[in-house]
């Protein structure tokens, strides 16, 4: 078994602290990546195999330029990248830079460090990029004309809506991918028990605790579909699709909008040309 370089983001909790062990524990080299210093480091302790620790706050796209230029330093190829990194904020914040933040974290994050660390993808023999989205994103549209959130914020539109340009975005991308030796997919863990969502004040933190305990899986099996996107042979020229419980599933239709994914493209490009 060939043993990969694999970063994952949202590392150091949840979903992706499991991947990231699920996969060293198979032999893999894994880079983890957290906002809190400690706490990553401590994870990353924690990990059986070999495992690094990088840290940026991926809201802010310097960080995320800065967590690429890290990255390539350090480190000599990348196989696997694992886009992992996101949150639900129920009320409206906007972040240093001027971006809503939940478009911030869970899609320019995704988008601009896939970026900027494409070259090394494409260098590897297999190079795969894993975006995690969610079931979240039926039911709604992207709004062009307010995708910062400032006209009418709902804190579960913006979550859904992140989550649809998650899928928007790694069509997209797939497309763009074909000929080369590089896949894109993207996948819904689970409602998982995790501290998902427990960041809000008011009645959200509390209800989101409620709902997990009474539905939620638990972590071991909400990274099962990234775990499996990341190392299985079976899906290593699989390109474009969406994942639910490690099988294709159809997203919505809203999900499969060609023009929407281009326009989503471009939109993405024009806002991250100051940070470049």
């Amino acid at each position: 078994m060939k043993t990969k370089k694999i970063l994952i983001t949202g590392a150091s909790d949840g979903i992706g602290r499991v991947t990231a062990r699920e996969l060293a524990a198979r032999g893999h080299h894994v880079i983890i990546v957290g906002r809190d210093a400690a706490k990553t480091k401590r994870v990353a302790a924690e990990i059986t195999g070999k495992v690094d620790w990088m840290i940026a706050d991926l809201s802010r796209p310097a960080q995320v330029k800065q967590l690429a230029h890290d990255y390539q330093s350090r480190f000599e190829c990348l196989d696997v990248l694992v886009n992992n990194a996101g949150a639900f904020f129920s009320k409206f914040g906007i972040t240093p830079d001027g971006i809503e933040q939940t478009f911030a974290l869970n899609h320019l994050n995704y988008f601009f460090l896939t970026d900027l660390l494409l070259p090394l993808l494409s260098a590897s023999h297999g190079g795969r990029i894993v975006n995690v989205a969610s079931e979240a994103h039926r039911g709604c549209e992207l709004d062009f004309d307010n995708l910062n959130g400032e006209n009418k914020y709902s804190g579960w539109r913006a979550y859904q809506r992140s989550k649809l340009a998650n899928i928007l975005f790694t069509r997209e991308l797939a497309k763009n991918l074909k000929g080369t030796r590089v896949t894109a997919n993207t996948l819904h863990p689970g409602f998982v028990a995790s501290k998902f969502g427990h960041n809000n004040a008011g009645l959200w933190g509390p209800a989101v605790r409620l709902s997990q305990i009474l539905f939620a899986i638990n972590e071991d099996r909400g990274a099962k579909t990234s775990v499996f996107l990341a190392d299985d042979t079976s899906v290593a020229n699989v390109n474009g699709e969406y994942f639910d419980k490690c099988r294709v599933r159809k997203p919505s239709l809203a999900a499969m909008n060609d023009d929407a994914a281009v326009r989503l493209w471009q939109v993405s490009e024009k806002i991250l040309t100051r940070f470049r």
